[in-house]
C-alpha cells in the first residue's frame, strides 16, 4: 500500500497556532461559551483591497492553506480538497438579512455568490492560480474526513502527487443563537482548562481552519504518515464503536497496545464524553490520553485541529502540557490514534505514524 505523508500543516484557531514557534507555547485560556479565532496578519497572503471584501472564513481558509504550503515548501498543489459543514455563514446571514429587510428587491449578488460552501476552495485556487481538481465536501460531522478520504484515493491512484486538503467552519452570532436552542452549549461561561472535567451538559462553541499538504513522497520536514482513516455513522451502542476501533486497528495490523498516545475529542459535555470513557475503559485503560476541544471549541470540522495537534506532537516528540488529559506523555511517540465524534452520530478514527 502506498504511504501518504503529511508534508505540511497550517492551522488558524482560537489558539496562536499561526504564529510559528513551539506548539501552544503561548496558551490562550478563555472563560466564555464561544471561542473566536486568533487572526494572523492576512496581508502577507492576500492583497489589501481584497481583504476588505473577504469574509472571515475565507481569510481563515486562505491563511491556513498558505501556512500548510509554506511548511511543505510547495508553491502549487496538484489538487485542492476542502471540507466544511457550514460554509460561509457570515455572507449567508448578510444575504438573508438584506433579503428580508429589502423585501427581496434590489439585492446585491456579491453576498449570495460568496455564501456558497465552495467559496473557500475556489478563492484559494484563484489566489494560487491553481486550475487543477478542486472539490468541497459538505457532509456535516464527516466533512473533513471525507475530504481526507478523497485525497487519499487520488494519491493512491496516482492522479496527483501533492494535494492540499483542509477542514474549516466559522461561528457567527446567528449560528451561535440557532445552535444554542438545541442545548449544545453551556449555559454559564466556563474556564477552558477546566472544561473537560465539567459535570454539566453542553460544550463551548468554536471555529477554525486546518489545512494539510499530503504527498506520496516525504519532504525534508515530514514527521508524520497518515496510516489510516475510518468513519462510523450513528452506531447503535458503545459496543459497536469499540468493535469498529478494534477492526480498524486490525485492518492496519495493529493492536491497542501498539498505540503510544490516544487523542480524543472530549468536549466537556457530560452526555457526549461518556462514549470516550467507555472506549478508553475497554481498549486503552492505561494509555496516556490527550484532548483538543478545550483549546479550539466544538465545531463539525474540529477534528482538523486534532490532526494538526497530533502531527505537531509527532514532529516535536512531545505533548503540550495543556493538551494532556490523562497519564504521562510517552518519551517516544510512534503511533497516535485520533478518535473523535460529533454530537454522538459522526464517529471518526485517524491513525498517524511517526516518520523516522
Amino acid at each position: 500500500m502506498l504511504s501518504i505523508y503529511i508534508n505540511g500543516a497550517g492551522c488558524i484557531s482560537p489558539q496562536e497556532t499561526a504564529a510559528g514557534g513551539p506548539m501552544l507555547a503561548n496558551l490562550r485560556e478563555y472563560e466564555q461559551v464561544k471561542l473566536a479565532t486568533v487572526d494572523p496578519d492576512y496581508k502577507q497572503w492576500i492583497d489589501v483591497k481584497q481583504i476588505r471584501r473577504m469574509s472571515r472564513v475565507v481569510k481563515m481558509g486562505v491563511g491556513a492553506a498558505n501556512l500548510s504550503l509554506q511548511a511543505a515548501g510547495i508553491a502549487m498543489p496538484d489538487a485542492i480538497v476542502t471540507g466544511t459543514a457550514y460554509g460561509c455563514l457570515d455572507d449567508t446571514g448578510v444575504f438573508l438579512t438584506k433579503m428580508v429587510n429589502q423585501q427581496e428587491e434590489m439585492l446585491t449578488p456579491t453576498a449570495f455568490i460568496q455564501s456558497t460552501h465552495n467559496t473557500v476552495g475556489g478563492q484559494i485556487a484563484l489566489l494560487l492560480g491553481c486550475n487543477a481538481y478542486n472539490n468541497t465536501f459538505v457532509h456535516r460531522g464527516f466533512s473533513f474526513e471525507n475530504a481526507l478520504l478523497d485525497t487519499i484515493m487520488m494519491l493512491r491512484e496516482g492522479s496527483a502527487q501533492q494535494i492540499l486538503v483542509g477542514g474549516l467552519d466559522e461561528l457567527t452570532p446567528h449560528s451561535y443563537q440557532i445552535l444554542s436552542r438545541f442545548g449544545l452549549y453551556k449555559k454559564e461561561p466556563v474556564k477552558t482548562m477546566e472544561l473537560l472535567n465539567s459535570p454539566t451538559c453542553g460544550t463551548i462553541a468554536g471555529e477554525g481552519a486546518a489545512f494539510f499538504t499530503l504527498g506520496v513522497q516525504p519532504g525534508t520536514n515530514t514527521a508524520a504518515e497518515l496510516t489510516g482513516i475510518s468513519t462510523l455513522y450513528k452506531p447503535m451502542w458503545e459496543g459497536e464503536v469499540i468493535g469498529h476501533i478494534m477492526k480498524f486497528l486490525e485492518d492496519n495490523n495493529y493492536t491497542p497496545n501498539d498505540i503510544d498516545l490516544l487523542v480524543t475529542g472530549r468536549n466537556g459535555d457530560i452526555g457526549q464524553d461518556e462514549i470516550y470513557e467507555e472506549v478508553v475503559e475497554a481498549l486503552f485503560p492505561e494509555h496516556p490520553e490527550a484532548s483538543f476541544k478545550h483549546l479550539c471549541g466544538e465545531y463539525p470540522t474540529a477534528v482538523g485541529f486534532g490532526m494538526w495537534l497530533a502531527n505537531g506532537i509527532l514532529a516535536d516528540q512531545a505533548v503540550p502540557e495543556a493538551a494532556m488529559f490523562y497519564g504521562q506523555a510517552p518519551r517516544r511517540i510512534k503511533k497516535i490514534l485520533l478518535y473523535n465524534h460529533h454530537q454522538g452520530t459522526h464517529h471518526s478514527l485517524v491513525l498517524l505514524s511517526h516518520v523516522e
